[in-house]
């Protein structure tokens, strides 16, 4: 944590300059603590964790990056930190933050004599930070991908013509908490039959049924850090028409795969699972990117698509999952999620990828 402060120190310019970073998953970033409310400010040379009342011992015996203080009102212990400091210039997240926070600050800092610089400088280099994963994120990514694997594995045992959708995300959850998750990385999504034509479809009480593909789209959430995975399966048995087009769906995502390397755009990657899709006449039924940045948030940088010129390197975490979606027939997606290295990738997901028939 503290190397993750240092590394934002570097970048401050001049004396009297000053970042304070509001939204919960940065300040977790920054110090392994998490909170419902608070904030971290860094200065040139210090940093400074704020909590109220309820977080004040938690904070000083996990958060041994900054120096914790336990404030009454937040913007009055930020005015005494700025007297305190001189500071004269305040950088402030955009992302997350409301209008009406984004109101409070503009009156208050205003009221400090401090210039409020809400430019977007200080949530680049908060995404560039995060973009790369140290070794530590990655054991903990790898972590929640196999409680997600494991979960997974046991759950195909209990899919079956007439089980609800419902059931099955509701059973898979219970395994992923039983196998030590946190709680899971989004609303799961277990859906069958014509329901896989939607790439973001919500489990109900619709029932699998024989001839059936079963879709799911889970992850894990472990420590903070998510997984994200997706298996499409055939119930019973499958159609010629359905065989095709997994075949299909699994040509590009392997394609795909194989170009990822430290060095190569983001959009290279889309574009080598589009062009398999299209080619085979399918192009208009792929409309989602083919993967993102998955860490503490389940969407982050670089967005896998093919107008993204983001040069991938050692480190980042994507998902490659390009798919097919038929209207009132069907829909197939594959995903993994991996690490970009030096020579190509190192894939968490273990499952296999060839179609099974349950």
């Amino acid at each position: 944590m503290e190397k993750r402060i240092s590394r934002l120190q570097k970048n401050i310019k001049g004396d009297g300059k000053a970042f304070l970073i509001t939204s919960g998953v940065n300040r977790f970033y920054l110090t392994d603590f998490s909170s419902s409310e608070g904030a971290v400010l860094i200065t040139k040379k210090n940093a400074y964790l704020l909590v109220d009342f309820r977080y004040g011992e938690a904070a000083e015996k996990t958060a041994k990056s900054c120096k914790t203080i336990v404030f009454k009102k937040l913007l009055e212990s930020v005015k005494q930190i700025c007297s305190e400091e001189k500071i004269n210039e305040m950088f402030v997240e955009r992302e997350n933050v409301t209008l009406a926070k984004a109101d409070r600050y503009r009156k208050a800092f205003k009221d400090f004599d401090v210039k409020l610089s809400d430019d977007g400088i200080l949530d680049t280099l908060l995404c560039n930070l995060r973009k790369v994963k140290s070794s530590d994120e990655i054991s903990m990514l790898k972590t929640a991908q196999r409680i997600s694997e494991e979960a997974y594995t046991e759950i195909l045992n209990y899919v079956k013509p007439g089980v609800s959708e419902r059931e099955i995300a509701l059973e898979l959850e219970y395994l992923m908490r039983k196998k030590g998750a946190d709680g899971v990385s989004f609303d799961l999504i277990t859906i069958s039959g014509k329901k896989t034509a939607l790439p973001h479809g919500v489990p109900d009480d619709n029932v699998v049924k024989e001839g059936d593909f079963f879709l799911s789209d889970i992850g894990a959430l472990y420590r903070g850090y998510h997984s994200d995975m997706t298996r499409t399966v055939a119930v019973g048995y499958a159609t010629d028409e359905m065989l095709k087009v997994y075949d299909i769906v699994l040509e590009a995502q392997l394609s795909a795969l194989e170009k990822v390397r430290n060095g190569v755009k983001a959009g290279t990657i889309d574009s080598t699972a589009r062009n398999i899709i299209e080619s085979y006449g399918y192009g208009d039924k792929f409309g989602h990117s083919t993967g993102h940045g998955v860490g503490l948030d389940i969407h982050e940088q670089p967005t896998v698509y093919k107008t993204n010129d983001t040069i991938l390197s050692e480190g980042m975490i994507i998902t490659v999952e390009p798919g097919i979606y038929l209207p009132d027939k069907f829909g197939i997606r594959i995903e993994d999620m991996l690490a970009v290295t030096k020579n190509g990738c190192d894939n968490f997901a273990g499952i296999d990828k060839n179609l099974i028939i349950l």
